[in-house]
């Protein structure tokens, strides 16, 4: 989920670029060359790093657009790392605010998700139980599989053999 709210902050940068300049983003541009900081948690940036962050906002976004995708995507992650039911309403409360006033493609879509999604990040707040370890080894048997075809493995390893073919058994 928080994934999703990066790529709307992401989105939302390059779209303004294109909007604004007519061209993408490139290293001399404010928001380009802060991409990454705009995708860090406010609580992890240094003075330093939220002076640039300011920087980012006064200079590269005029419509403050980018700063309202920035701003929804730390309500969310105060909403998912919430301890109880009432505290996340009231971020889910503050977040519908936060889209109402400056509407976005990525703020809205971001919005959408979260409420179609709100009795499973429900079940997240209550008991704490995420799939990330089910993921986790999917995305690990993906990339066993993507070396097998890269390097041109075939099944004929320990995947071909069954237990009853191996010597001494």
């Amino acid at each position: 989920m928080v994934s999703l709210a990066n790529q709307a902050v992401t989105e939302a940068r390059q779209r303004l670029s294109q909007e604004v300049r007519g061209r993408r983003g490139r290293a001399v541009d404010p928001g380009w060359a802060n991409r990454r900081l705009l995708l860090r948690g406010a609580e992890t940036l240094s003075d330093r790093a939220v002076a640039r962050l300011r920087t980012v906002f006064d200079t590269d976004d005029p419509t403050g657009q980018l700063k309202a995708a920035w701003e929804a995507k730390e309500q969310l992650r105060a909403l998912l790392s919430s301890g109880s039911l009432e505290e996340a309403g009231d971020h889910l409360w503050i977040l519908e605010g936060l889209v109402g006033a400056t509407p976005t493609p990525e703020t809205k879509r971001l919005l959408r998700t979260v409420t179609r999604w709100w009795a499973e990040i429900e079940v997240l707040i209550v008991t704490g139980a995420t799939t990330a370890k089910v993921e986790a080894n999917n995305t690990a048997i993906k990339n066993i599989k993507r070396c097998e075809a890269r390097y041109g493995w075939s099944g004929t390893g320990w995947q071909g053999r069954s237990w009853s073919s191996s010597p001494g058994l």
